[in-house]
């Protein structure tokens, strides 16, 4: 059932980067704002519940170090979101952000459904 939590916490997540992420460029910045602010308590929700799956590989698992790595990176792509929303209205570059984001998609889809047994129960 966590898996399932998780996954929703980010699918909507993203969904609200989504959305905040255009408002702030049509230059909507009360509705990007509000729809920021519950990105923010939707984060608390995926940290919850990636630290309740990645939990179980700390005793003595040898895919624990896969596990750190992949809490690491799910922390980072908090960040980078983060980064990303607050950058737009400022207007500054953002296209390392991008590139970082990519990356950290592409670690966090590969351990979390690929290398990790409980990514897909």
């Amino acid at each position: 059932m966590n898996t399932h939590m998780h996954i929703t916490a980010w699918a909507l997540g993203f969904i609200l980067f989504t959305i905040a992420y255009v408002m702030y460029k049509q230059g909507k910045m009360k509705p990007g704002k509000i729809t920021h602010m519950i990105l923010r308590l939707d984060y608390l929700f995926i940290l919850y519940t990636g630290g309740s799956l990645i939990t179980p590989y700390f005793n003595g698992s040898p895919l624990m170090p896969e596990a750190i790595v992949k809490g690491l990176a799910g922390i980072w792509m908090i960040a980078i979101m983060e980064m990303l929303l607050v950058r737009l209205p400022k207007q500054k570059p953002l296209k390392g952000l991008w590139v970082q984001f990519v990356i950290a998609i592409i670690i966090l889809l590969a351990l979390g459904f690929f290398r990790l047994p409980m990514g897909l129960n």
